[in-house]
C-alpha cells in the first residue's frame, strides 16, 4: 500500500481556495438571477398565450351567436310573407264556406240554430 493514501492528511484552505469559493457563490447567485429572469419571461409569455386563447374564444363564440341569430332573423323574414298569404288564402276560403252555410240555413232551421249560437248567422 502507498502510504499517502492511506494516511489521512490534513489539506490546509488556502486563501486562493476562499476566493475560488467566493467567486463560485457569485456566478452561482448570478445563474439563479438569470434562470428566475428567463422563468419570469416563460410565465409571462404563457399569460399572453391564455389571453390570446380567450380571446380566440371570444370571437368564435361571437361569430356563431352570430350566424345563429342571422339564420333564425332569415328564416322568420322569408316565412313572414308566406304566412300573410296562406292567412289571407284561408281568410277567404272561410269566408266562402260560412256564406254558403249561411244560404243553406234559409232552408235548414237546425243550422240556422247552430250558426246562431257561434253568432255566424
Amino acid at each position: 500500500m502507498i502510504p499517502s493514501m492511506v494516511q489521512g492528511k490534513e489539506v490546509p484552505f488556502t486563501q486562493e481556495d476562499r476566493d475560488r469559493l467566493i467567486r463560485l457563490e457569485v456566478t452561482m447567485k448570478e445563474f439563479k438571477e438569470s434562470v428566475d429572469k428567463r422563468f419570469e419571461q416563460v410565465d409571462k409569455r404563457f399569460g399572453e398565450m391564455i389571453t390570446f386563447f380567450w380571446m380566440i374564444i371570444g370571437i368564435f363564440t361571437a361569430i356563431t351567436v352570430s350566424t345563429i341569430g342571422f339564420a333564425i332573423w332569415d328564416r322568420r323574414s322569408m316565412i313572414r310573407p308566406f304566412e300573410s298569404k296562406v292567412r289571407e288564402l284561408e281568410q277567404g276560403k272561410i269566408d266562402k264556406v260560412i256564406s254558403s252555410l249561411r244560404t243553406l240555413a234559409e232552408t235548414d232551421t237546425k243550422l240556422a240554430e247552430a250558426l246562431r249560437r257561434y253568432n255566424l248567422l
